[in-house]
């Protein structure tokens, strides 16, 4: 089981901010003020770079308008909601089960309402866990828990620095690669058994062209509206529900 770390994600101030970093809490994002440069701000900077975390230097009103407290005082640090997994966590939870391993690996999604989504279909799919990357996408905030409806307490989450490098990793360990893309070939005619990765894409630019050169097959999603794509939680359960009855 993933752990919970808080269901408030975004730490203000400065003592506030460095306090989390030293004691090892798990941020995903630090906004900075621009034009801070101060021994105070530059110590918290260093210390994010340190831990390879996200900076975002950002006007004041940006701040304002994220602060509930009114008193950021040029940092905010955007914390996660849950402990991320290591994808051997994700792997070995598959082997426990004495399963293929059948991973959801994410690819751009920013919204943290699909996210949870997603995490959600990965629990009730069966799958193992999921994978995301660590920039250009949301991370595990509060609000990912909450539209999670509880899976993320159960479905480990796995944040990686290159998606297209961690599917080469996992390929050693006998994966094979399925990407979400409406050019694909229906996934009824695919044999999606064994141990797998379904890759999506976000809404706007689908999967990337690197992360879909890694994969082995596109899968497209049989479509008969006037419109030509779906929601990236839709699409995602869409497919994983066709694994979990080509694996049945």
């Amino acid at each position: 089981m993933a752990k919970k770390l808080a269901e408030e994600t975004l730490i203000e101030g400065r003592n506030a901010v460095m306090e989390a970093f030293r004691a090892g809490k798990t941020i995903d994002k630090l906004y900075v003020q621009d034009g801070c440069q101060d021994g105070a701000v530059r110590s918290i900077v260093r210390e994010a770079r340190k831990q390879d975390t996200i900076l975002r230097f950002v006007p004041k009103d940006r701040l304002d308008a994220m602060s509930t407290t009114g008193h950021h005082q040029g940092v905010i640090a955007e914390s996660a909601a849950y402990d991320y997994a290591q994808m051997e966590d994700i792997l070995e939870a598959a082997r426990q089960k004495g399963e293929p391993p059948f991973l959801i690996l994410l690819d751009g999604i920013e919204d943290p309402h699909n996210l949870g989504a997603i995490v959600r279909t990965a629990n009730l799919a069966g799958a193992h866990g999921v994978i995301i990357p660590k920039r250009r996408a949301v991370g595990l905030t509060a609000a990912v828990a909450r539209a999670s409806a509880g899976a993320l307490h159960y479905t480990p989450v796995a944040r990686v620095a290159n998606l297209a490098a961690a599917i080469e990793d996992l390929k050693k360990e006998g994966l094979w690669f399925v990407c979400a893309a409406m050019d694909g070939t229906v996934m009824y005619d695919l044999d999606l058994k064994g141990p797998i990765g379904l890759v999506i894409g976000s809404e706007g630019e689908g999967v990337s062209r690197l992360v879909r050169e890694k994969c082995d097959f596109t899968a497209s999603i049989p479509m008969k509206g006037d419109i030509d794509s779906l929601n990236a939680s839709v699409a995602a359960g869409i497919l994983a529900y066709e694994i979990v009855r080509q694996r049945s």
